[in-house]
């Protein structure tokens, strides 16, 4: 990307001349500043088919409900929701474990609920974080296992700039479901080290969509961090980060339980020397824990006066990762390393039946049910990733991977174990990518990549016991024997912009096209050989178990363009497309979304902004009948948002969403379940919706 490069190139320059005047002691600060940086993201962006964005919450105004709102106006993305609080990114058509979701360049923390209730995207603050790193594909190896992209969220960091004590404080309020949300961060820094602390809270209530209807969809969280770093010398740096979450009656809506709690704990340790020598470069290392302790009951569902359940799980995240940087030749960069991902899940479910077969008991039966079946994945994988410069306006990326993945069940249920032969599994996978990214002109990047990316099944996908995991009504069934999914990627792309006259000011434009075909595909098939085991009376009377497909593949682009004008004013349209097709099934897979158009019309000054946002969705008739999915219809939204800064450190910002009302479901929104109201149709959006947000820096 010249752009970028020659961007970069510039602020080097001006960082070297400024810091040329600047007393030494500055001048450590500003290197011990790139420090920090590159200890928390890596060097990810120097990565093929790489997006960075911005997560400006303070021009967006919208209050988010947890991380994954903040994607719904990434191009290529959508978000799956089963109500407010259990909302998962989809990026062309991958989603949960095809995508490598991370924060801060590796840590993880893995949901314990095997109806995804509690994703890593509802363990951190949406506020705190500044921005947003995307790989688009298995173009890289040095992430860990990567199967359909990379999601690095990056939080916010100090600037050393700003020594002493700073902060800031902010709050805001959404009309449809009477929410707030508050957050509060204070930071001190010294030459040496930093110390940053942030809390959050955010309270929202049930909405109504379009129609006027009441969708339960209502919950509490309460968050608070601690990020602590010491600088040894200008290069050499420790940062250690602890940070906790809490989840408050938490009702969703296409989900047969609700949330009573989920807390969550996550600590992270981040270490680099950096200008170690002439070829070994720099040395990063990483380690991190996670546990997640999760609560659902039916309290609240009409099933309620049939059987009360209660199923408490928790889920134990640990992993880490050495990386060296070195430089055999001028023109190499070599990064190799060795990274660990364990994750281990227990815990079960009570059920106290009070009627059976339509019958009254005299007394309540209590069962006791394995969810998780005491499992554990481990994944030790080992890469080298090199990148050779072609000259000055070309560089080749080429990487491989392998992973060492140990999975086990320790306490089976008996019908389970008769199932399958279960032993400790012993899986090795190889993970390669090549690439390259040539700047044509000033104005003008092209770069092509292929990538085989590969994934290990999943806990669900391996060990669940007749559990309604997915968006039908049926009880799914892992299979310990699943092969690992495959996927072949290709993608070109092309980026540019061009200078106009007239009172046009520029012209931007950036494009990716992709292929991809899988091998041994995982999806959930009906067996009937294995019939309904909770409610056996009740349809569908047969459980789907997860298997394994060859013939399936998707292809898909999206594309960019922006026309800036009048000095201030900008107006871009997005176009992203995704046709996926499981040949095995002779259908759709799952999750895939419709063809969808934004364009936008803004205003960016100094002091203030606006813009408006026309969000055009398509129908999507090309669906996975066997998922449960039906067609969705296509539909049109108006977005409308205001900001100003009326004083130099205090902002505030309103917007109209849905202005017109409109009633509408996102073709990946799960179905209403175990609702007293509603039949098993997809959930829909909220209708209109009025957002305020100030915010005070000091």
């Amino acid at each position: 990307m010249k752009t970028f490069y020659s961007a970069l190139l510039c602020a080097l320059m001006i960082n070297v001349s400024y810091a040329q005047k600047k007393t030494e002691k500055d001048t450590i600060k500003e290197k011990t500043t790139k420090l920090n940086e590159v200890v928390v993201t890596g060097n990810i962006k120097t990565d093929p088919v790489l997006t960075i964005v911005s997560n400006k919450y303070v021009e967006n105004i919208v209050q988010p409900k947890n991380v994954a709102d903040l994607f719904s106006n990434i191009n290529g993305f959508s978000t799956i929701k089963r109500g407010n609080y259990a909302i998962d990114p989809s990026f062309r058509a991958a989603q949960y474990e095809q995508l490598n979701i991370q924060y801060d360049g590796g840590t993880k923390a893995m949901h314990a609920c095997p109806n995804r209730m509690d994703p890593i995207t509802t363990h951190i603050i949406p506020e705190e974080i500044s921005k947003i790193e995307i790989i688009k594909g298995p173009y890289t190896v040095r992430y860990g296992a990567t199967f359909g992209g990379i999601i690095n969220m990056v939080t916010q960091k100090p600037n050393y700039q700003d020594q002493g004590i700073h902060g800031k404080v902010s709050a805001g309020y959404e009309s449809n479901g009477n929410s707030f949300v508050n957050m509060a961060e204070l930071q001190y820094i010294k030459d040496n080290y930093d110390i940053v602390a942030n809390a959050g809270y955010r309270d929202f209530g049930n909405y109504e969509d379009g129609n006027g209807i009441e969708i339960p969809s209502s919950f509490r969280s309460t968050d608070y961090g601690i990020k602590m770093g010491y600088n040894f010398s200008e290069n050499q740096r420790l940062q250690a980060h602890w940070r906790q979450s809490f989840g408050r009656d938490v009702l969703h809506a296409a989900l047969p339980m609700d949330t009573e709690y989920d807390n969550s704990s996550i600590i992270s340790l981040d270490y680099k020397l950096d200008n170690i020598g002439k070829v070994a470069k720099a040395i990063t290392a990483k380690a991190y824990y996670s546990y997640v302790d999760h609560l659902m009951t039916n309290a609240n569902r009409p099933t309620f006066n049939i059987m009360e359940a209660a199923s408490n799980v928790d889920a134990t995240t640990l992993g880490g990762k050495i990386e060296l940087h070195w430089k055999p030749l001028t023109n190499l960069n070599v990064f190799s390393g060795i990274d660990v991902f364990n994750v281990a899940r227990d815990g079960g479910r009570t059920r106290l039946v009070k009627v059976m077969n339509g019958n009254v008991l005299p007394e309540p039966m209590l069962f006791n049910d394995k969810v998780w079946q005491d499992s554990y994945i481990n994944d030790l994988g080992i890469f080298t990733e090199a990148k050779y410069s072609l000259g000055k306006n070309t560089i080749f990326t080429a990487g491989i991977r392998y992973d060492n993945v140990v999975s086990n069940i320790q306490d089976p249920e008996a019908d389970f174990e008769a199932m399958y032969d279960l032993e400790k599994r012993t899986e090795h996978n190889i993970s390669t990518t090549v690439s390259v990214k040539k700047v044509v002109s000033d104005n003008f990047t092209i770069e092509a990549a292929y990538g085989r990316g590969v994934r290990s099944a999943n806990m669900i996908e391996r060990f669940i016991n007749h559990f309604t995991v997915g968006q039908d009504p049926y009880e799914y069934v892992g299979n310990p024997n699943l092969k690992a999914e495959v996927n072949n990627q290709f993608e070109i792309g092309f980026k540019g912009n061009e200078t106009l006259k007239n009172g046009f000011n520029a012209f931007k434009y950036e494009t990716s096209f992709y292929y991809s075909f899988f091998e041994n595909y995982i999806v959930g098939i009906v067996d009937e050989n294995v019939s309904r085991k909770f409610n056996p009376m009740a349809d569908p009377q047969f459980a789907k178990v997860f298997r394994n497909l060859d013939e399936a593949y998707k292809t898909g682009f999206e594309i960019m363009v922006e026309l800036d004008f009048l000095n201030d004013f900008f107006f871009k349209s997005e176009f992203s497309y995704v046709y996926a097709k499981n040949k095995g099934l002779n259908e759709s897979l799952p999750l895939t979304p419709p063809f969808t158009t934004r364009f936008s019309l803004g205003l960016n000054k100094e002091n203030y902004w606006a813009n408006l946002q026309y969000n055009l969705v398509s129908e999507q008739d090309n669906i996975s009948e066997s998922f449960g999915e039906t067609r969705t219809a296509g539909y049109q939204t108006l977005d409308a948002r205001f900001g100003m800064k009326f004083l130099k450190n205090l902002t505030l910002g309103v917007a109209a969403l849905n202005i017109f009302d409109e009633a509408y479901n996102n073709h990946l929104n799960f179905s209403f379940t175990n609702q007293a109201d509603f039949g098993r149709v997809p959930i829909t959006e909220p209708g209109r919706n009025f957002s305020a947000f100030i915010q005070y820096k000091f």
